[in-house]
């Protein structure tokens, strides 16, 4: 049994026999006393081997450290959708495959496109229709054998002709199609060059443009996900306190529990103008190289940045007591004596706490038998 247990006993002994004394109003004065927020502790010599003090140190903080998780870098990153809907006919593209801007990924049966093919075709017909009247009417007008306004007429529908050609040929050739032929066969196309990250498309699949509801994919998953998995972003959730340490363009070093012997150099982007009401904290994004692809989308990181250097205390982690939201630790002012003291602490490393507010330099602190003295704090007081 070792020594913290020991005092435990001992104390707990004390307080029973406390409980059936005749007279209360006597104290055994070997008891720990409660004085507001001080535990005073008589025979505090017998405990010495159970709690042990030291100073609060002067801190300067060399790095932050925070959790973060990898996701695609959404500049270089399309989702995929179909803007006609039809029946999925062949899958062209599958997963890990380097595509070029434009190339089909699959061929979608689709009456809806075979519209779109058809007035293209139809434009294209009424545009040659309509130039060889122009033609044969600028003739006759020239031989004084046809009146000017009947030339002026088919001059007018011929600008319209020409402009519904432009408008459906400029439609059909931003989906990929031509005035060739009209097979329905509408071929999905990538909108950029990269890497295909992620597949939800199937042969005989019916798919339509609703399902892209704004682009928003946890509705709908994409039909295609096609990113350059180079560069990736880190999002972090900072505290409010750690704010003032972070700003745009500022280096970060990312490590990942799948490469524990490595760190990854990145930089930080972005960090937001308003806090989430939920959490109380601030949405942090930065970017990471990640050209030996060594890193994946969705993988939890952390995240160390340097911050300047500031005058702050450092205790270590086990001197304090976390009561509710509130962080507690006790401060020696006499042997035998610890006065019960709340502080605002900020990040936790090498196994200290920056402490922000509570503490000056040179307290001495509980480190060991912190939550001992919490506990007889909690019996005697009662709270």
């Amino acid at each position: 049994m070792n020594t913290q247990t020991n005092l435990v006993l001992v104390l707990a002994a004390g307080l029973l026999a406390g409980c059936h004394r005749k007279n209360p109003a006597a104290p055994d004065p070997s008891e720990p006393r409660i004085q507001g927020d001080r535990i005073v502790m008589s025979n505090a010599d017998g405990y010495a081997g159970s709690i042990s003090v030291q100073p609060a140190a002067k801190g300067t903080r060399g790095y932050l450290h925070f959790n973060g998780r990898l996701t695609w870098d959404d500049d270089v990153t399309v989702r995929v959708f179909t803007p006609f809907a039809g029946r999925v006919m062949q899958i062209l593209v599958e997963t890990g495959r380097t595509v070029e801007r434009k190339t089909p990924l699959a061929l979608i049966a689709s009456p809806d496109f075979g519209q779109a093919q058809a007035d293209a075709r139809r434009a294209e017909t009424d545009f040659r229709l309509t130039e060889r009247v122009v033609t044969r009417l600028r003739e006759l007008y020239e031989h004084g054998a046809a009146p000017k306004k009947d030339l002026d007429a088919a001059e007018a529908d011929l600008a319209r002709a020409r402009s519904e050609r432009e408008r459906t040929a400029r439609r059909l050739e931003f989906y990929g199609g031509s005035t060739t032929n009209v097979d329905q066969v509408y071929p999905l196309q990538s909108p950029l060059t990269g890497v295909v990250v992620e597949k939800n498309i199937n042969p005989g699949q019916e798919v339509r443009p609703d399902q892209m509801l704004a682009n928003a994919p946890q509705f709908f998953s994409p039909l295609f996900v096609i990113t350059d998995p180079a560069r990736l972003w880190v999002q972090l959730d900072v505290t409010e306190s750690d704010l003032a340490h972070l700003k745009a363009a500022q280096p970060i070093v990312l490590r990942s529990q799948a490469w524990p012997d490595q760190t990854f150099r990145g930089r930080l982007e972005v960090v937001s103008e308003s806090l989430d009401p939920t959490t109380r904290t601030v949405k942090v994004r930065g970017s990471v190289d990640n050209s030996k692809r060594l890193l994946k989308a969705e993988m939890f990181v952390t995240v160390a940045l340097e911050a300047a250097e500031v005058a702050e205390v450092t205790v270590p982690a086990k001197a304090v007591i976390l009561r509710g939201d509130r962080h507690f630790v006790f401060r020696e002012e006499q042997p035998g004596t610890y006065r019960r003291c709340e502080v605002k602490i900020g990040g936790e490393q090498s196994g200290n706490v920056i402490v922000r507010d509570g503490l000056q330099t040179g307290d001495r602190i509980v480190c060991e038998g912190s939550l001992l003295l919490e506990q007889v704090f909690q019996s005697v007081s009662g709270s």
